[in-house]
């Protein structure tokens, strides 16, 4: 039997069919697994196509419930697909191999994923864009998309490439290491940091009332809470939203909502 190899354009077509399919279909109940069934398509077709028992069998194992970060993750499938080219070669390779690493990859991948874009890189660009279009220059969000997918686009096809090449046990040899925590914990470091420092940019918050006490005017601001903490109350804002969120486990919506009611309240009696 002639051997079953993946060419360069298998590879990279599923790629970016995984990159921009991934969420397409995402729902409760198998979250990103149709969205990897549509960018190996083709693949399962090459491998197995001749062979129509495995090729049912490979679309159902990978309808199973998969969910990771998709840029990142990219390594997990691109694993996968070295994976499924040994198994339809001849090597015994289960069902529960597959599945096993991409259950055991994808949870680890996806906070490595989403604290290097969504806690790092996402704060870091919009201190960029946000600072541009603040001043009303148009290239803020212009830099801002441009940079994003510069950046996201490449990394993710590293990853994809990568975790093809170096199969299931190089991956788990770099997991296995230090480094890699060490990179996590420096971007959740550096992620915390620029939060903070658009926190104190961006949320505004002041008291424009005067206490009047005999005929001294006390202005609660400038005299009390200047003094006694510069920006308190911007810091106060943000933690509640943060206690919002966080411990609460109220949606982004719901916090804005509550939010607008404080500010809608506090100028109509003359406190904010």
């Amino acid at each position: 039997m002639a051997e079953k190899k993946l060419s360069k354009k298998d590879i990279v077509t599923a790629f970016w069919r995984w990159t921009f399919f991934s969420h397409a279909n995402y729902n409760y109940e198998r979250l990103e697994a149709t969205g990897l069934v549509h960018s190996y398509k083709h693949i399962i077709k090459k491998l197995y196509g001749d062979n129509p028992e495995e090729y049912k069998a490979c679309i159902k194992r990978h309808m199973q419930f998969f969910n990771t970060e998709p840029h990142i993750g990219g390594c997990i499938p691109g694993i996968v697909l070295a994976m499924e080219e040994k198994r339809a070669n001849g090597e015994p390779i289960s069902d529960d191999a597959i599945n096993g690493i991409k259950t055991g990859l994808m949870g680890p991948f996806a906070g490595i994923g989403d604290t290097l874009w969504q806690g790092t890189l996402t704060p870091i660009l919009l201190a960029f864009g946000v600072s541009l279009g603040a001043q009303g220059n148009l290239l803020g969000p212009i830099i801002y998309t441009l940079l994003m997918f510069g950046i996201m686009f490449p990394v993710a096809y590293i990853c994809w490439m990568k975790g093809y090449e170096l199969g299931g046990e190089g991956i788990a040899k770099i997991l296995g290491g230090n480094a890699l925590q060490m990179v996590i914990t420096g971007a959740s470091a550096m992620g915390a940091i620029v939060l903070g420092a658009l926190s104190c940019q961006f949320v505004t918050v002041s008291s424009p009332l005067v206490i009047k006490i005999g005929e001294m005017q006390l202005a609660l601001q400038a005299d009390v809470f200047d003094k006694l903490f510069a920006g308190i109350l911007p810091l106060g804002v943000t933690m509640l939203t943060l206690w919002l969120i966080k411990d609460k486990k109220l949606k982004s919506t719901t916090v804005m909502a509550i939010l607008v009611l404080i500010g809608i309240v506090g100028g109509v009696i003359g406190i904010l």
